[in-house]
């Protein structure tokens, strides 16, 4: 199986399965110094952990990573970054029954047809268990981007709620269980996925993720585009179905005169934006204002409602996929998003010192 890496200058590739003994990866073109310590990224696994309300897998994941090259002495040496994660609650008995079987929304057909094999406990290496060692890798990124640059995500779509932007608070984020920035708006995010939940289905959702603080000049104007690295990042998590930069399809709807973003004297002999419309990236190459990026993750595949699948023998079949789901796997995707936009910054923050000095 190849394409198991990403990036050019900043590189990382991840490696194990679901319900395999552990989860790891290695982190390639780290320059040397950078301080690092096992808790920089704990912080950002712990917002993906499982299990942390019931809206989430009850997969009790601790998600402790542990560093096992490229750093000494608390600091980078530039050589390759070994972390790896124990994966400590598989619970593989539960997909038992499903082990000829062909599961709707899922990859099992596709990985079958392809390698003629395939680790059916948890979707093995198609399971989003995976994205735990992105997040690990996107805490690395940001050290390498620097304190200068801010990156967050919000959850701003649950299948049919969508979040009152004049009421948006960043601060909100973290004070709720599904990445919200509208506090309104969650008493009722609650009510819903709980119905959801209890039905046995599941939901959709919108994820958009904005980076603060990055420099002008990143990317490259044909194929290294930033937005277009971006996308292939975001539509390489899993679930994903749709990405756009700034106003991305709205922009379709608009006149020329809304849609571009006039620019006026700073005052300080630079150029100042009147908007952000393109969200931070023109012609390939970020602007030096916020990038915002958005992506669309379908509704879990695995859900209690039988839904009709074949065998590998190519009988039909009524699948109820068991185990533990998120009803929005949405929700944890925040971080997974945080962490992509960070890993390509970071990918071209150092290629362009490469080209420019």
């Amino acid at each position: 199986m190849a394409s198991n890496g990403f990036g050019q200058a900043f590189r990382f590739t991840t490696w194990g399965e679901s319900h395999g003994p552990a989860i790891g990866c290695v982190v390639d073109g780290c320059p040397p110094g950078i301080p690092l310590a096992e808790d920089d990224l704990q912080v950002w696994l712990d917002k993906r952990r499982p299990g942390q309300s019931r809206f989430t897998t009850q997969r009790r994941e601790p998600d402790s990573v542990r560093i096992l090259s490229g750093v000494f002495e608390g600091r980078t040496t530039g050589t390759p970054i070994g972390l790896v994660i124990e994966n400590v609650d598989q619970r593989s008995r539960d997909y038992s029954k499903i082990a000829d079987r062909f599961r709707p929304g899922h990859a099992d057909y596709t990985y079958w047809r392809k390698y003629g094999i395939r680790d059916y406990r948890g979707g093995g290496r198609s399971s989003a268990r995976e994205t735990a060692m992105r997040v690990a890798a996107g805490g690395i990124a940001r050290k390498v981007l620097g304190e200068g640059v801010s990156i967050r995500g919000a959850l701003v779509r649950m299948g049919e709620k969508t979040v009152d932007r004049a009421r948006w608070d960043w601060n909100a984020v973290g004070d709720n269980p599904f990445f919200c920035p509208d506090a309104a708006a969650v008493g009722e995010w609650v009510d819903y996925l709980d119905s959801v939940r209890k039905a046995g289905s599941s939901v959709g959702a919108v994820i958009e993720v904005v980076a603060e603080g990055v420099p002008a000049g990143l990317g490259e104007p044909v194929y290294g585009k930033l937005d277009g690295d971006l996308a292939a990042a975001m539509m390489s998590i899993n679930a994903v179905k749709g990405v756009e930069m700034g106003d991305g399809f709205a922009a379709a709807a608009k006149r020329g005169e809304a849609a571009h973003d006039e620019m006026a004297p700073d005052g300080e002999g630079g150029i100042a934006f009147l908007s952000n419309n393109a969200g931070g990236v023109l012609g390939g190459i970020s602007s030096g204002q916020p990038v915002v990026a958005r992506f669309a993750v379908k509704p879990t595949s695995s859900i209690l409602i039988p839904r009709r699948g074949v065998t590998e023998a190519g009988e039909a079949v009524e699948i109820v996929t068991t185990g533990r789901h998120d009803p929005c796997v949405g929700i944890r995707a925040v971080p997974v998003g945080e962490a992509m936009m960070a890993l390509v910054l970071a990918d071209h923050l150092l290629r362009h010192r490469a080209q420019t000095g």
